[in-house]
């Protein structure tokens, strides 16, 4: 671990917290810049109600929700509305602050009237969703999903799945939302910092009891009863694939930003947390996602008042580390090299056995606490051992510095298990494509951005764009042009989102694009509208970039 960075280059970058932990300008490291800022629940929500807009049926999965306080009057209506048409309709919200973990700040309301209105609301931005009040119940007790997700590479996208993950359970018996017990955290949050409290909570040596079990054994006991296993996993894999799409758009404009193309910079990589709950019909519902998961592999017990130990959690350790080990396989930039050539050892050991060429990792937690780093060191001490399996050094048997070499070491991967990471894009890539409309709106936004390191489109960069793709005319003049720029953007910047550098954030030119998409192909689905406007401006500017080829030549 270097708690300060390390001045020698490294192969892997692990980062405990962000892409910025440290500078680094080459190698791989397991953060990509703007995640955190993209997956905080409000812009998550936006990105989601975006994919909504264009595909309604395709992201279904993520429930209704509102942002406040800036949507609390468009809430107060909408519910007001929803409630004069349908009287029978009684729903329960959750209010879930924007920057909150661990469910902290999460509380449940019956009316819109119960948001605490106090200052906190200004100064913390929530978010307000449908409560799902008809979950899965297993044992009578509500419980989520967390599944981890390997985003290994952006451009071209790249995705894994863990092929078991966790299940989180609650300590109380479950009851549908009511007045007097909405404020039961234990039965209705399924947050382990929360549960971990209750009296009832049940630290097992099973992995398939307890309240925090594996997901595959949640899946045997759902096999048993006659669910359709097959079918609720290729469910999740879509909701994953669909999610990390709406994502994308976002983190580009992040990674242009940060690693500009044609520069020298590391590679990224980075592990997710998706947190999904399970309805009575086997949907699966997103509740959010996590850049930063907790990787620990043993919980706190109490010995004595104010005395703790930690004890090793056999399921954390099941799930996590797999998750770990198999992820520093896929990036490891000695892959490659191994396929192609024999396995090339070299004396490395006092005792002349024969290792592998390291890889050198840099470890940086980025944790104040402690016990974060003491956990962190822990799993890393484990994965050494489990990373050994597969080195040289667990041979029986190793040739002195002046033996003769085996014809054919055998490879590294040989000694391991195999993967626990599932590739599931691009292997369905074909299935999914039609949805990556909104990634080539910010790859024109990306490029007329201009200045390297910018994530902000000014004035003249959105005239440019407007005037290059031939989408200005006797209906909708320059003027016109700057106007819908001024609106949108002083709209999204009174927000007050990121107020560091002034202009037009990508959200706001997606929501430009998607009315100047309405204002040329009027009484078009939405998605048409977009598809063929995108179409249109990439058109044009192949053909401008066709014939500033034939003027250089020329």
């Amino acid at each position: 671990q270097f708690p300060f960075g390390r001045r020698l280059p490294c192969d892997i970058y692990w980062h405990g917290v962000s892409f910025h932990d440290n500078n680094i300008f080459s190698g791989q490291v397991n953060k990509f810049p703007g995640m955190m800022e993209t997956v905080r629940k409000i812009t998550l929500s936006r990105a989601m109600r975006r994919m909504q807009d264009l595909f309604p049926l395709e992201y279904s999965f993520y429930p209704r929700s509102w942002i406040l306080p800036e949507e609390l009057s468009l809430f107060v209506a909408e519910v007001r509305m929803i409630k004069d048409s349908n009287p029978s309709w009684k729903p329960t919200f959750i209010v879930k602050p924007d920057g909150g973990c661990q469910g902290d700040g999460i509380y449940l309301i019956k009316d819109p009237s119960d948001i605490r209105l106090t200052g906190s609301t200004q100064s913390r931005p929530a978010v307000v969703q449908e409560y799902i009040c008809k979950p899965l119940l297993m044992d009578k007790l509500k419980f989520d999903i967390r599944l981890y997700v390997l985003l290994k590479s952006l451009e071209p996208l790249e995705i894994y799945i863990a092929k078991d993950g966790l299940s989180r359970f609650c300590t109380e018996p479950y009851q549908e939302p009511t007045l007097k017990n909405l404020h039961q955290v234990f039965m209705h949050l399924t947050n382990y910092s929360l549960n971990i409290h209750s009296g009832n909570f049940i630290h097992s040596d099973s992995v398939n009891t307890g309240s925090k079990r594996t997901f595959s054994s949640i899946l045997c006991r759902l096999s048993s009863r006659g669910a359709d296993v097959k079918k609720l996993w290729s469910d999740i894999i879509s909701l994953v694939i669909k999610t990390i799409i709406a994502l994308t758009p976002e983190l580009k404009v992040y990674y242009q930003s940060d690693i500009p193309a044609g520069k020298p910079g590391p590679t990224c990589f980075q592990i997710l947390g998706f947190d999904i709950l399970l309805l009575k019909n086997l949907k699966p519902v997103l509740l959010e996602v996590n850049a930063n998961p907790s990787m620990r592999i043993e919980h706190e017990q109490e010995l004595s008042p104010g005395v703790f130990e930690n004890v090793p959690s056999p399921v954390d350790e099941e799930v996590k580390v797999a998750v770990i080990r198999d992820t520093l396989r896929l990036v490891d930039p000695q892959k490659k090299k191994r396929k192609d050539t024999q396995c090339l050892l070299y004396p490395g050991t006092a005792d002349g056995k024969f290792q592998l060429k390291p890889v050198t990792i840099q470890v940086k937690s980025g944790m104040k606490d402690k016990q974060h780093k003491h956990h962190s060191l822990k799993l890393s001490l484990k994965l050494k051992f489990y990373l050994k399996l597969g080195s040289c050094q667990s041979w029986e048997q190793a040739p002195g510095p002046s033996e003769e070499l085996p014809d054919a070491a055998p490879s590294p991967e040989a000694a391991l298990p195999s993967l626990c990471l599932k590739q599931v894009f691009p292997k369905y890539a074909k299935q999914f494509n039609y949805l990556r409309l909104v990634d080539r709106v910010a790859a024109l936004f990306i490029r007329f951005l201009g200045v390297k390191g910018t994530t902000k489109l000014g004035p003249t960069g959105f005239r440019t764009f407007v005037r290059n793709c031939k989408l200005s005319n006797s209906n909708f003049s320059m003027a016109a042009v700057d106007i819908l720029y001024i609106d949108i953007t002083r709209r999204w910047n009174s927000m007050g989102i990121d107020h560091k550098e002034s202009g037009m954030c990508l959200q706001a030119f997606v929501e430009a694009f998607f009315c100047l998409a309405q204002k040329k192909y009027k009484a078009r689905p939405l998605y048409e509208q977009v598809a063929l406007l995108v179409d249109q401006c990439e058109c044009r500017l192949a053909d401008l970039q066709g014939k500033r080829l034939l003027w250089g030549c020329g």
